[in-house]
């Protein structure tokens, strides 16, 4: 690709392109004036590996796939470590990671766990779905494929459950050195700000010349390395907010950059001589796409101008987000006396599919449209009668609060009851009724159990409430008494300790 026409020659170009109009639209195109020639290639290939060998950060899963000689579990090592950095920052990733690999260090063993134990090893990581989907993928490729992971990007795609072309691009390249490219949320925003890309990147047109940049620039010598020096420049110096432009290694390249030069030099310019004169007489003449404006499939459109206040930051576009549901859901503390005075909780687990699959909760309740408190407090005691079997009266319902929660999608909130049960007794197993499966547990199990983060948030509420006689009441009024120094005197340290203690003994089993 050669540099772009002049003055003179982009207003021949642009009578060229603005033909009679046909009373329709004319199809959009993207420019070449978005693609990099054989030599930016080159130069970006080298200049981005030789940043990354001295700047990449010593992460587990890049260190266990460096040294695992094995195909089958330097994969899954990968695989693990792609689906758990979905939507989450690599400080958090790192722990899970480590005790998941300790505990399931191949295919072999997390195909033989349960979901549960899948889903409290995933507890507190979020979108519990992607673990859900792992266990699912491990067991397909034991069961079904001999336990072999399957060798390419479009098998690994089109065989395993929930991993799509980026996943797929990631393994197939660190893995087994295939040359694909990647495109993820940080090579998105690397891209779009090099050839300054501002159409919305979730539109199908643009998103395929993306993956088309990607797979055109990858190193053949070194694919995985390249994908991951592209994934670790956009998270750690191409960011979305105050982007490290003085550290980058490819600043010479990136268009938008000179674009924010053009507009300080032109900035300072008029200051200097009081008037701003014309840009190509300051500064040369500078590359732009030469399609008529509002014609190019890359480009942003007229309506999104130029914010100096950005910077390179004008790149990527923020397409618009779409509003969350909105959704109210009835909820229960149950609460009852177990042994030695200890507090136990009812908790329900999910059905094994849709959100939060497998996991357990407190005795929880969809309302499908906004009822009265009267309406609800009787569903609720409906609904915890068809679980547990037993009547639930409305005036032993005592409401704690509201809980909101934000998933991905919903807007939850948890309309939030307590209800102390000293007469609860253990229910009849799933297999003899049709109940969901339900089981009592201290606050420690519960804690250990896989709860979504909402259920952890519902029961620090409970326990910030009074609720007169209680068990939580007389519980926490027990721990309060027990440190409680005389008078006069400040409390020591170990006269605190023995509540601590108490408070996180193990449950007696039954």
């Amino acid at each position: 690709m050669g540099r772009a026409a002049g003055p003179r020659g982009r207003r021949k170009i642009l009578k060229q392109e603005a033909a009679p109009s046909t009373g329709e639209d004319p199809p959009l195109r993207a420019s070449q004036y978005h693609s990099f020639t054989y030599h930016e290639t080159e130069t970006l290939r080298k200049s981005l590996l030789a940043w990354y060998d001295r700047c990449k950060r010593d992460l587990p899963w890049r260190r266990l796939a460096s040294i695992e000689s094995d195909l089958d579990k330097r994969a899954y090592a990968v695989w693990v470590s792609e689906v758990m950095l979905q939507q989450t920052q690599v400080a958090t990733v790192i722990d899970y990671y480590n005790k998941w690999m300790k505990t399931w260090p191949t295919l072999q063993h997390l195909a033989q766990t349960s979901l549960e134990e899948v889903n409290e090893k995933w507890s507190g990581l979020g979108y519990y779905s992607r673990g859900r989907r792992l266990h699912e993928g491990a067991q397909k490729v034991v069961s079904e494929l001999k336990g072999q992971m399957p060798r390419s990007a479009e098998e690994l795609q089109k065989l395993l459950p929930g991993v799509g072309r980026y996943t797929a691009g990631a393994v197939a390249s660190i893995s087994y050195g295939q040359v694909t490219g990647v495109v993820d949320g940080n090579v998105i925003r690397v891209l779009c700000r090099l050839r300054t890309i501002g159409a919305d990147s979730s539109r199908p047109v643009v998103t395929d010349r993306l993956w088309d940049l990607a797979n055109a620039l990858v190193d053949p010598g070194r694919p995985g390395d390249f994908n991951q020096a592209m994934m670790e420049l956009g998270a750690t110096v191409c960011t979305p907010k105050k982007p490290l432009c003085s550290e980058c290694p490819l600043q010479g390249q990136c268009r938008a950059h000179k674009r924010v030069e053009v507009e300080l030099a032109s900035a300072v310019d008029k200051l200097v001589k009081g008037r701003a004169e014309p840009k190509a007489k300051n500064i040369g003449d500078i590359e732009e796409c030469d399609l008529v404006p509002g014609s190019c499939a890359l480009c942003a459109s007229p309506s999104e101008p130029w914010d100096s206040t950005l910077g390179v930051a004008n790149f990527p576009r923020k397409s618009a987000k779409k509003p969350s549901r909105v959704e109210q859901t009835v909820t229960c503390v149950w609460e009852r006396r177990g042994e030695q005075d200890e507090p136990e909780y009812l908790i329900v687990q999910r059905p094994s599919s849709g959100l939060l699959a497998g996991m357990w909760e407190f005795p929880s309740m969809l309302l499908e449209k906004e009822l009265s408190v009267k309406d609800r407090e009787g569903a609720l005691s409906a609904y915890l009668q068809a679980v547990t079997g037993q009547a639930v009266p409305l005036k032993e319902l005592r409401h704690a609060g509201e809980v909101i929660h934000i998933f991905s999608h919903i807007h939850q909130t948890y309309l939030v009851y307590f209800l102390p049960g000293n007469h609860a007794e253990n229910f009849p197993a799933k297999e003899e009724t049709e109940r969901p499966v339900s089981r009592w547990v201290t606050k420690k199990q519960f804690l250990l159990s896989a709860v979504p983060t909402a259920m952890k948030k519902i029961l620090k509420l409970c326990e910030s409430k009074s609720f007169g006689n209680s068990n939580m009441s007389r519980k926490r009024k027990s721990d309060i008494a027990a440190v409680q120094p005389p008078a006069g005197r400040i409390k020591t340290e170990t006269e605190k300790q023995p509540s601590i203690q108490r408070f996180f003994k193990p449950a007696t089993k039954k």
